[in-house]
């Protein structure tokens, strides 16, 4: 175990010396359930908000590398495979009559925890970072919320975290109609996409340095993986967006440009089996939950890219719905895992319908297990042509546990093992080649040429 807490190459830091004893309540008392009721958002809550442009001059996609100390990087590579967790919706703020805020902060810290358990751990398998699914901070994405319910938590978590903003990170409210009181994605932007790695400003006590993506969608590389997030707004219902849809939302098409464009970059690296391609998106593209479930459009879209790109991703993840589920999807005659993983400390509900039975198929695709209802998350492994992903409850009290985990082979595009259950788990790793293989970094999109845009507008839908 490090004697020393982790500093990256650009002087960032990601836990506390000496993390202090879970809180069991929250510094700054969350009302923003009120807001619900606010002018503004009554009048626009079935309707998108504008995306962010990119920070000037900065390229689609950054490197591990950039985060991580060069030693790292090299037993990763050593170790021929890297592993990372995952998880969404993680704001510990479901507070009601049947839940006090202490049992809110203790379900969130369990997960946070768990995970902070594995990276403290260290060995091979020890996770390089954590990549989130969205819904950092409910119920508005407030500034002053992001202490309780991100930095305090994963205090202890001695890794990067990158993040995908969820529907809650952007939502807005206000006292008028045409207006919000605070930006789309305001406090999101300050925390995860700032130019520099300082210590944020809605955190001075703790450590973490603030991220430094270069957008609210972005691609992030690393030895044997790339993961290509996307932001699909913030509808609560009715499913994620990321383009206008043929006109629907008044929306530019930028992530899908985007998206094809990174999956035409890495393309020749995956066919040589030097990585695996994950696309990560808040909102679902499948979910057998009827208020949280499958985005029809959602999917339509990133399909219509891997079509043009000629190169589709080995796994989608998502979080959104608060529980686990795992599909199978059959694509040119390939096996694709869709997991949906949002129990990460907001709340761990079942289904608002009785959801169909595992083993259900509909169309190309087939639920595998029944939803899991357990706080927990994703261990992710993959040395570029496998990949392995386990779901790991996080009770309060017991012991964690493998439910699920799925294992696909890339070269295949064939799932060899997979299982539900406290009595499974994940097949033993592959012992690395005695010799590392010497490998050529992925080659960096450019930066995109842009004017400096100007100054904001109100928009209305």
């Amino acid at each position: 175990m490090p004697t020393t807490n982790l500093a990256g190459p650009g002087g960032q830091l990601y836990a506390d010396p000496k993390p202090s004893p879970d809180e069991d309540v929250f510094q700054v008392n969350n009302t923003s359930s009120a807001y619900y009721n606010s002018a503004f958002y009554l009048a626009n809550k079935n309707k998108v908000q504008p995306i962010p442009p990119r920070r000037l001059g900065a390229a689609p996609n950054i490197d591990l590398a950039s985060f991580l100390p060069a030693a790292m990087i090299d037993a990763i590579n050593t170790a021929n495979s890297i592993t990372f967790h995952s998880v969404g919706d993680t704001g510990a703020a479901k507070v009601s009559v049947s839940q006090s805020s202490a049992t809110a902060v203790k379900e969130e810290a369990a997960v946070a925890d768990a995970m902070a358990q594995d990276v403290a751990a260290g060995g091979e398998n020890c996770p390089a970072f954590f990549f989130h699914l969205g819904d950092v901070v409910y119920n508005f994405g407030e500034a002053q919320y992001y202490y309780d319910q991100f930095y305090e938590p994963f205090r202890a978590y001695d890794r990067p975290i990158f993040a995908i903003p969820g529907n809650h990170d952007g939502m807005v409210f206000g006292s008028s109609s045409s207006a919000p009181q605070v930006p789309t994605l305001t406090a999101f932007l300050t925390n995860f996409c700032s130019a520099t790695p300082e210590s944020s400003p809605d955190a001075p006590t703790i450590s973490r340095s603030m991220m430094t993506q270069p957008a609210v969608y972005f691609t992030l590389d690393a030895p044997f993986v790339s993961i290509i997030g996307l932001y699909s707004n913030v509808l609560d219902t009715g499913g994620g967006i990321i383009s206008s849809q043929g006109g629907m939302y008044p929306l530019v098409n930028d992530q899908l440009d985007f998206l094809t464009s990174e999956l035409k970059r890495l393309s020749p690296d995956r066919q040589a089996g030097n990585r695996a391609i994950i696309v990560a998106v808040h909102h679902p593209p499948l979910s057998c939950d009827a208020k949280t479930g499958g985005s029809g459009g959602l999917m339509q879209d990133i399909d219509s890219c891997c079509k043009t790109a000629e190169q589709w991703p080995d796994l989608v993840l998502s979080g959104h719905a608060h529980l686990y589920q795992r599909f199978t999807r059959t694509v040119n005659g390939r096996q694709v895992p869709y997991i949906v993983s949002g129990s990460g400390g907001f709340a761990a509900t079942p289904p608002m319908q009785a959801a169909p039975p595992a083993g259900t198929v509909v169309g190309d695709h087939k639920l595998e297990v029944d939803p899991i209802v357990h706080f927990g998350f994703l261990t992710i492994t993959t040395d570029g042509k496998t990949l392995s992903a386990s779901f790991k409850t996080a009770p309060q009290i017991g012991s964690h546990a493998v439910a699920d985990f799925v294992t696909v082979n890339l070269v295949s595009g064939k799932i060899t093992a997979s299982g539900s259950g406290p009595t499974h788990a994940p097949p033993a790793k592959r012992k690395p080649p005695k010799t590392p293989v010497k490998r050529t970094p992925v080659k960096p999109a450019p930066p995109k040429k842009t004017k400096k845009p100007p100054a904001k507008k109100s928009t209305k839908h």
